[in-house]
């Protein structure tokens, strides 16, 4: 069954659907450390990747390295809330739910760091 609340099309939809990104994003930012941080990172990496790539690619490689961090932290956070939306009890799926979240960033963070550490030193 499909959810009663999907049925906007076209232009509607896409106005809906980046109010909620936005929203989303807010609400990572106001609840989640790691967000904040790895927000800051992107605020710093951002930038000097513009300046140290010597091409467009390296460029988007570093660029695209910094912002699948923060794509992987958005969906551990949203991991996380639904774990703990359905139960605060310790249980050992809840846990294996959330570590394979963190996993996931930590895998997105190593990524980065060799990403950066080839086109700089490589």
């Amino acid at each position: 069954m499909e959810s009663p609340y999907k049925g906007k099309t076209g232009l509607r939809r896409l106005i809906n659907a980046f109010g909620y990104s936005v929203e989303g994003i807010k609400a990572a930012y106001k609840n989640e450390d790691a967000f904040r941080q790895e927000v800051r990172l992107a605020v710093v990496l951002i930038p000097l990747a513009v300046y140290l790539g010597k091409t467009g690619i390296e460029q988007a490689l570093m660029i695209g390295s910094v912002m699948l961090v923060i794509i992987v932290e958005l969906l551990n956070s949203s991991i996380e809330a639904t774990v703990d939306r359905v139960s605060l009890d310790h249980h050992k799926l809840a846990k294996r739910a959330k570590d394979i979240g963190s996993a996931a960033v930590l895998f997105s963070l190593v990524n980065l760091a060799v990403v950066w550490g080839l086109l700089i030193f490589g």
